[in-house]
């Protein structure tokens, strides 16, 4: 039976925007206290991270990143980290704690999801950034991915998805539904300047599996396919990233299918 102790596992250290503690434990806001976030007391011997993928939320609804963060708390292979109620909050979290994981809401209260993603991109390229929102048009995707993100979950999401998705993204893999993502692969496509010069010196077996990710696969099952080990896939899969200047396998497959080098549902060219 595991047991849970009612304080241990979700206890937080409050900062105030200049990152002075305000008060500790687990407590929301009350009159005259500053804005700011929570986050784990590192301090605490009780609390080792080990190997546990690190989670951070950027999330303005407290109630949310709470009960979510709870949920992270109670997994074997996972630690949250804290949540932040702005993107420049959830900033200086990743610079402190530098997340595997960033589960970032869409709606923000000093720049959108999109922005944030990118600016934590641009500072912490190793980090997995999954936007939550509430509407998966293809040209908003496609904004995230040019950003940077691994993926998209609904709003709607149910909470053992979402543990699942983190998972996912960790291993690099990209999280968009199918639908969504040939609608957004056709919008690249028809954005197309045309056959490219050159295919960015992408290799014929990198093209490959270019042209799979494009199709939704992930890399255990390109490496089926192809019957190759998945540690080759996964170096082919770094290797196409970096020619592509990407920083996810989502943006990858935008960015080639936008540049003529793959076509939507098709075989490299």
């Amino acid at each position: 039976m595991r047991l849970l102790h009612c304080v241990t596992p979700y206890e937080r250290t409050y900062l105030a925007p200049g990152g002075a503690p305000v008060s500790a434990g687990y407590r929301g806001a009350g009159p005259g206290r500053a804005q700011g976030y929570w986050m784990r007391d590192e301090t605490d011997p009780s609390s080792p991270n080990g190997d546990r993928l690190r989670v951070v939320i950027i999330d303005d609804h407290r109630a949310v990143s709470e009960a979510l963060g709870m949920a992270i708390d109670l997994q074997d292979d996972m630690v949250f980290l804290g949540a932040a109620s702005s993107v420049e909050e959830g900033m200086t979290l990743c610079e402190k704690d530098k997340p595997d994981i960033v589960l970032m809401d869409i709606q923000m209260p000093d720049v959108d999801g999109i922005t944030g993603t990118r600016m934590i991109k641009e500072r912490f390229p190793e980090v997995h950034v999954l936007i939550v929102t509430g509407h998966t048009e293809p040209a908003l995707v496609a904004r995230g991915a040019e950003a940077g993100a691994s993926g998209f979950l609904p709003k709607q999401t149910p909470v053992t998805e979402i543990l699942r998705a983190v998972r996912t993204a960790s291993d690099g893999e990209m999280l968009v539904p199918a639908s969504v993502l040939a609608a957004v692969l056709e919008e690249a496509r028809a954005a197309s300047k045309g056959a490219p010069a050159d295919q960015r010196g992408l290799t014929e077996r990198e093209l490959e599996v270019l042209a799979l990710l494009g199709q939704g696969f992930d890399a255990n099952t390109i490496a089926k396919r192809l019957t190759i080990q998945l540690s080759t896939c996964r170096g082919h899969i770094k290797s196409i990233l970096r020619k592509l200047g990407a920083h996810s396998q989502l943006e990858a497959v935008v960015t080639a299918t936008r540049e003529g080098i793959i076509a939507p549902g098709a075989s490299a060219r």
